[in-house]
């Protein structure tokens, strides 16, 4: 029975596919994938919470690929721009496979469509938890081989020959006696045969594309300028618009004075919503201009107050108590009762911000028939979703455009400005373009949750741990996306990497003990659960190794016997930094080492100590086994860019709250590393040939961890809260 289902949702899938080719003209491949396989914490989050959207998982799962009559290949990624080169990744998989340069690729940005484009790691539309590279490699590649085997097929028609006779290079198919057909010549005829059952894929000894370093296919518009994001769009009769919501999480808007802002020259109309108020006018300056002339009396409610030490407290309470197990394994209360000795530590994490480069920006058209978004979205779906909540237009009716996106972090993971500006845009009759000032989009963001993480190690007499108890407290990301906890009361993306750790421990027992901050909204930040977890857990294993008088890199490896892959990054580093050579007097390193978003990466911080507080980063390393790797050209740049964006959050982030208002609100309060204090980032990549994993967030998960260990080992100072300025310490 179900072999037969599989058979007629083949069959269906083939009949559309034709369908579409025939709609299209040219010849279009579909790639599919099983809607069932493994996925992370925080994408299962998202995922649940689709049924507050009023959508569905599909069944089908793909994403195209059309070869035209002109030969060019159209690629219809199913995953965002943003920064990360992903699109050069996934062009070069389909250019491998399909035998084509990678001049012949046009990249165009997926619709909305849950039933072809979803990520079956996420298990909807989107593009975030480092799972790009992972999802599109094998149906990308199928795609792009499904496509030159039907080309192939169709000359050996033409030829009357035996395809296996046939072989594709560069755009063309040639005969076995010195033939050749250009693919735009064959793909009518390549667009009447049935999808290929058995679709051979190339060998990785065959790459001659994949593996080798490729120049970005977004670089050069987006060095000359020429490269649009939403921020810098212009449509035919759009003003623009800018908006000031309640400064307390919560608030709403008592009264508004607005005969100062309609002075302004170029302003339009005053838009007045129950927690935000907005200008519309002709250009930025105006509508800036008018939103600094409004006078509003704020009703900032409950939450004013609420600042930062009163939800210090509450989570140093919340660490105390045991709260919900999320795993056990062994009996750890015996083991902490029988061991030699016990060891204790907390560790904190603060409230932390996106801050993309590009604020949030929406260009909306709110008609009676419809509405059309231009935006940069990593939930293009989402976006859809609740432009047609806000207006009451069937989904159908919404169309979005997607655009490059000028940095994300997970913060194009929500989707609120997107219904902040359709709000603004349903009461005005023109097209508006929202931005948010950089005032705006610090103070209004979703952040990353405050962590307390207290562990408990039982240790026996050779120092090692037999087993450890990890308690969690801190806010809840997937209460806030999907309404509630699972019925467990365990938010899966806190504990991850938790309760599966990389060292073998024949104890574990790990609790999650829920405390809402209350006065901001939380969300995902770059790294996820698996930064959260790995910090604790890196910074707890670095403290035992000390505490036992051992070397904390052939402490780990004791640690990490069962895991060969693992060891053999250890060693690469340790051979790159002579790990067994004695560093210069004032001199310290620290290490991290972690199994993350299916890659393993190993970061080594050198400090030097200016004076008694004065860092100065002298050396940081990196080794990554990321398996195959399509461009290692963007391995390296993802990790050096991961790695930085992780360091300036150890180094200097935090969001304080003050009366209930976020305190930072632009980069002066909320310091980025300068170029000048930018240190080389050192990539060395583990020659691989497992399956692919992410890089895209691996370096910001591992550089907490390694930089607190390295300023233990220079000051002899164990730093358990971030960021590292808060105890003193400044970059000389």
């Amino acid at each position: 029975m179900k072999d037969q289902q599989v058979k007629l949702e083949m069959a269906s899938r083939r009949r559309f596919l034709k369908g579409i080719s025939a709609a299209l003209g040219g010849l279009v491949v579909g790639a599919w994938l099983p809607p069932m396989a493994p996925k992370s914490a925080a994408a299962e989050a998202v995922a649940q919470g689709k049924a507050s959207l009023g959508d569905s998982l599909a069944d089908g799962f793909g994403a195209f690929v059309r070869v035209g009559h002109d030969g060019r290949v159209a690629l219809i990624s199913p995953k965002a721009e943003m920064g990360q080169g992903i699109q050069t990744g996934i062009a070069m998989m389909v250019a491998e496979e399909l035998e084509v340069g990678l001049d012949q690729i046009d990249i165009q940005e997926a619709p909305p469509n849950a039933e072809l484009y979803t990520d079956a790691l996420l298990q909807f539309q989107a593009t975030g938890g480092s799972t790009s590279t992972r999802y599109t490699w094998e149906p990308l590649r199928r795609a792009g081989a499904t496509a030159r085997m039907l080309l192939v097929r169709a000359a050996a028609s033409v030829w009357e020959t035996d395809s296996n006779l046939c072989h594709a290079r560069d755009g063309k198919v040639f005969g076995p006696t010195g033939q050749k057909i250009s693919y735009g010549d064959l793909v009518d005829l390549a667009a009447t045969y049935a999808l290929p059952d058995d679709v051979i894929l190339k060998r990785p000894e065959d790459f001659h594309l994949i593996g080798t370093p490729a120049t970005r296919l977004d670089t050069p518009t987006k060095v000359n300028g020429q490269a649009k994001f939403t921020i810098d769009l212009d449509m035919p009769g759009m003003l623009i618009t800018s908006a000031r919501a309640c400064p307390v999480y919560g608030g709403k808007v008592r009264q508004v004075d607005d005969k100062a802002a309609r002075r302004v020259p170029g302003v339009r109309d005053i838009v007045i919503l129950e927690d935000v108020v907005a200008v519309t006018a002709t250009n930025t300056w105006a509508c800036f201009q008018g939103l600094k002339a409004l006078n509003i009396e704020w009703d900032y409610g409950a939450n004013s107050k609420i600042d930062s030490a009163v939800v210090d407290q509450k989570l140093q309470d919340a660490i105390q108590r045991d709260g919900v197990v999320a795993t056990e394994k062994g009996a750890i209360d015996a083991s902490l009762q029988a061991a030699s000795s016990k060891f204790e530590a907390v560790y904190e994490q603060p409230f932390l911000s996106r801050s993309p480069l590009e604020p949030m920006s929406c260009v909306v058209h709110v008609r009676d028939d419809g509405c059309d978004l231009w935006v940069g979205t990593q939930v293009p779906g989402f976006a859809q979703q609740t432009a047609a909540a806000v207006t009451g237009l069937k989904p159908e009716q919404v169309k979005v455009h997607n655009q490059w996106i000028g940095g994300a972090f997970g913060r194009r993971l929500d989707f609120d400005f997107i219904t902040q500006a359709v709000r603004i845009a349903s009461k005005v009759s023109y097209p508006v373009k929202l931005t948010w000032s950089r005032e705006e989009d610090m103070t209004h963001d979703l952040y990353r949750p405050q962590y307390a993480d207290r562990m408990t190690a039982a240790v026996n007499g050779e120092g090692f741990p037999v087993g450890w108890q990890h308690r969690i407290a801190g806010g809840s990301i997937f209460a806030r996306y999907v309404g509630s906890l699972p019925a467990s009361g365990v938010d899966p993306d806190a504990v991850e990497v938790a309760v599966d750790p990389i060292y073998k421990l024949d104890s574990l027992k790990v609790h999650f003990i829920r405390e809402e901050p209350e006065v901001v909204p939380v969300s995902w930040w770059r790294g996820v659960g698996v930064l959260r977890s790995t910090f604790a857990i890196e910074c707890f294993v670095d403290e035992l190794a000390h505490n036992a008088g051992k070397d904390p890199l052939s402490y780990r490896k004791t640690l990490l016997a069962h895991k060969p892959r693992v060891l053999t990054a250890l060693d690469l580093l340790a051979s790159k930094v002579a790990w067994d050579s004695p560093v210069p007097r004032g001199r310290g390193r620290g290490l991290a080492v972690g199994e993350v978003f299916g890659s393993i990466v190993v970061t080594m911080v050198e400090l030097s100590a200016i004076g008694e507080k004065g860092v100065r980063i002298e050396r940081l390393v990196t080794v990554v086994d990321c398996g195959l790797v399509t461009n290692p050209t963007s391995v390296k740049a993802q990790m050096e860019g991961g790695t930085l964006f992780g360091l300036s959050a150890a180094l200097f982030n935090e969001i304080d709250i003050k009366g209930g208002q976020v305190q930072q609100e632009n980069f002066h309060a909320y310091r980025q590393l300068r170029i000048s204090e930018a240190p080389p980032v050192e990539v060395h990549i583990v020659p691989s040939a497992e399956a692919p994993g992410g890089v895209g967030e691996a370096g910001t998960a591992l550089i907490g961890p390694a930089l607190l260990n390295a300023v233990n080992a220079t000051f002899g100072d164990r730093v358990r809260r971030l960021p590292l300025v808060r105890s003193g310490y400044f970059i000389a």
